[in-house]
């Protein structure tokens, strides 16, 4: 632990080896990471036929979406939530998420009442063409969290970034809203 008054932060507790604790599927309906800034309601997310993550509507520059088929925030496995870094009028609800660091905490609260928090162990940002796909969406033992937005550089003939910026975390506690 830091010492009283320090700025410093104790660093991120290392997920579980064996599982940790899960919550039952619940569906999310808001996201708050309080060190960039983020507080934002969730919309459904689903797949397109190439069988990539339709991003929300960048109608709503501070909306988030969840991949509905897969486990919810709480609920065991990787559950995926994915937003903006920016729209065609300026940044967006994750303009921040590649500033995130180990140890900061990203809380869902559920339509069940639980409010979940969830600690990051790390931020890391991928080339498109190298996306580590099993690390990000494969399964796992407890409860984690993946959020997801675009990163790198801006191609303008492609229109899309060239990387993309994944925080992951897992849960460790909840409590009742």
């Amino acid at each position: 632990m830091p010492p009283e008054g320090s700025d410093s932060q104790a660093p991120a507790a290392k997920p579980a080896s064996r599982p940790g604790p899960a919550l039952p599927r619940s569906t999310p309906n808001r996201l708050d990471i309080p060190s960039i800034g983020v507080s934002a309601p969730f919309t459904a997310l689903s797949l397109n036929r190439q069988g990539t993550l339709i991003p929300p509507p960048d109608t709503d520059s501070n909306l988030v979406g969840w991949y509905k088929a897969g486990p919810s925030p709480g609920e065991r496995g990787n559950a995926i939530v994915a937003g903006h870094v920016d729209t065609k009028t300026g940044p967006a609800v994750f303009s921040m998420l590649n500033t995130l660091k180990a140890g900061n905490k990203v809380t869902v609260t559920r339509d069940d009442g639980i409010l979940a928090t969830f600690v990051v162990d790390k931020v890391q940002t991928y080339k498109k063409k190298d996306f580590p796909d099993q690390q990000v969406y494969g399964d796992t033992n407890d409860a984690q969290l993946r959020v997801i937005t675009c990163g790198g550089a801006y191609d303008h003939t492609a229109k899309d970034y060239t990387a993309n910026v994944v925080a992951f975390a897992h849960l460790t506690s909840f409590r009742w809203a």
